[in-house]
């Protein structure tokens, strides 16, 4: 079995290591459509040499729906390697029942130190069946496990406490965006005692746009599409919206953050298809997307282009300090 991160302190937590800017890489693909390893493990070495604080191997940017068990399996022990320590690396689960509990265990013989639960396939859920979902998919293997809230699976505020009660559940990723909710849910752990360990993720679509909103709720962490081709932007917005440098958080999101999801809600799947484009604009073929997906409008591509450079622009015209010299260097 590949070595998860050995070189962590002999009894931190997964939840203590979690900190900075979470890096969820696209899967590579060849020509022929196979997945590509070798540009795959290059994408995730230049995200972690970039400054990510963990790696979310085979999540939704991943296409976790498109893979095979074996190259679910392939992908996260790559990016176990590739990470070597340095950060935590956590694997996509989803599906059904059985599924998700395989590719669970998958994970963990690769190697990953924990998993991001993805909603069950097709079927709407109450709260108390997601409760048992998420509980027999927290006790398949050994792992950590944060549950990701969106589409069809929304929780009460009574039904994350239920989850948060688990040993190995130990946090909540919200792809669903109700911050009345989210407060609800906060103060509900909080009040059950159950908030020491208990992590909250930001995971919507261009997490940054509602960064402001989500530190409000006291949400700091959150995952960022934009990190996987443009870590330089990433970064700097990161800093700026840690260290309450409002002028450069008015400019990354006047210049760069909103015509980015402008240009996202232009097609059906572009937030993972024009993230795969920005890649390839950055110099690594990681190939196109899978069916069902399609790739972008070659117009798309040349406007996110010019966006890119306006970006880049912004985040080098940052206050000294904002954008990581380790950032710098992955231009």
């Amino acid at each position: 079995m590949p070595s998860s991160s050995s070189s962590t302190a002999p009894g931190t937590s997964l939840t203590e290591r979690l900190d900075g800017l979470l890096f969820f890489p696209v899967t590579a693909f060849a020509p022929d459509g196979s997945v590509d390893l070798d540009t795959f493990r290059a994408h995730v070495r230049r995200g972690v040499a970039a400054g990510a604080g963990a790696v979310f191997a085979c999540c939704g940017t991943g296409e976790f729906h498109a893979l095979a068990p074996d190259e679910f399996g392939e992908c996260v022990a790559a990016a176990v390697a590739e990470a070597d320590g340095r950060v935590p690396v956590l694997a996509g689960v989803g599906y059904g029942p059985a599924l998700a509990r395989e590719f669970a265990r998958r994970a963990e013989a690769a190697g990953a130190d924990g998993l991001l639960a993805m909603p069950p396939y097709l079927v709407v859920a109450d709260p108390a069946g997601l409760v048992r979902h998420y509980t027999r998919l927290a006790e398949a293997t050994s792992l950590p496990t944060i549950v990701y809230q969106r589409d069809n699976a929304l929780f009460t505020p009574e039904a994350v406490v239920r989850l948060a009660r688990h040993p190995r559940i130990v946090g909540l990723k919200d792809g669903h965006g109700d911050p009345d909710l989210m407060q609800r849910i906060i103060t509900a752990v909080r009040c059950a005692g159950l908030d020491g360990d208990f992590r909250y993720f930001n995971g919507l679509p261009t997490a940054e746009l509602t960064g402001l909103a989500y530190q409000g709720l006291g949400v700091s962490l959150y995952s960022s599409a934009v990190f996987c081709f443009a870590p330089e932007i990433a970064l700097a917005f990161h800093r700026a919206l840690a260290t309450a440098d409002e002028a450069t958080v008015r400019a990354l999101l006047d210049g760069f953050y909103v015509p980015f999801v402008e240009l996202r809600n232009q097609g059906r799947g572009y937030a993972v298809s024009l993230v795969k484009a920005g890649v390839r604009l950055r110099g690594l073929d990681v190939g196109g997307v899978r069916p069902p997906l399609s790739d972008p409008a070659p117009g798309h591509v040349k406007e996110l282009a010019a966006l890119l450079d306006r970006g880049l622009e912004l985040a080098a015209a940052a206050p000294v300090g904002t954008a990581s010299a380790e950032a710098g260097r992955a231009r």
